[in-house]
């Protein structure tokens, strides 16, 4: 019968000092802020832009649109510790982030809507019907 046995990593602490090593460099203003992965695609009628936010709610969230630029902003903050309880690892941070996504000029920017799933934000963006051409008779004098 095999035995399974528990992998211990070489350095136990590297982990912890790689966090740290991050967090420094945050704090700092030197690390490379974090910006949610992004999909967008499109279909006749819509664009679709699904952004993955896990760990942010949807009161952490927060979704505009200027001059067909969509901008996405979320801000977690961290939670303190409650009395009775006694912290053993902390691997969750506070995060901020701005993702921005320029619309194209067809879309209709008032009508976006917005869904949160599974930490996942869909934003639809419906698109203007095509403007048809109309000639126009020049008449004379």
């Amino acid at each position: 019968m095999t035995k399974l046995e528990r992998w211990a990593p070489p350095l136990p602490d590297l982990d912890l000092f790689e966090r740290r090593v991050h967090r420094l460099f945050e704090d700092l203003g030197v690390a490379q802020p974090f910006a949610p992965a992004a999909d967008v695609y499109e279909s006749d009628r819509e664009l679709v832009v699904e952004l993955e936010v896990p760990g942010f709610g949807e009161e952490d969230l927060k979704v505009e649109v200027t001059d067909h630029t969509l901008t996405v902003t979320g801000k977690r903050e961290e939670k303190t510790a409650e009395t009775g309880r006694t912290l053993r690892f902390k691997g969750r941070r506070e995060a901020t982030f701005e993702r921005r996504i320029e619309l194209p000029a067809r879309s209709d920017p008032e009508h976006t809507v917005a869904e949160y799933d599974k930490g996942v934000l869909a934003l639809h963006v419906p698109k203007l019907d095509e403007t048809k051409r109309k000639e126009i008779t020049i008449a004379g004098k």
